[in-house]
C-alpha cells in the first residue's frame, strides 16, 4: 500500500513555484521537497491544511492511496 503526493499536480494547476507556495505556508523550500517526492513520512494536519488553503483543494487531491499489485 502507497500514499502518492500530487502536490506537484496541484502547484502547476495552480502556476504557483515551489518557493511561493513554502513562504505562503510557513516550511522551507526543503521540507517542501521532500513532500513534494513523497519522501516525508507523515505530514501535520496543520500544514496539510494550509497547503489546502493555499491551493484551494481538498486533502484528497494532494494525497491518493494506491494498493499495492502482488
Amino acid at each position: 500500500m502507497r500514499i502518492i503526493v500530487n502536490l506537484d499536480v496541484m502547484m502547476a494547476k495552480r502556476k504557483i513555484s515551489s518557493g511561493e507556495l513554502a513562504k505562503r505556508i510557513d516550511i522551507t523550500p526543503a521540507n517542501l521537497s521532500i513532500l513534494k517526492t513523497g519522501k516525508a513520512k507523515a505530514i501535520r494536519f496543520s500544514t496539510l491544511e494550509k497547503l489546502c488553503e493555499v491551493l484551494d483543494c481538498q486533502p484528497g487531491d494532494i494525497l491518493e492511496f494506491r494498493k499495492e499489485e502482488d
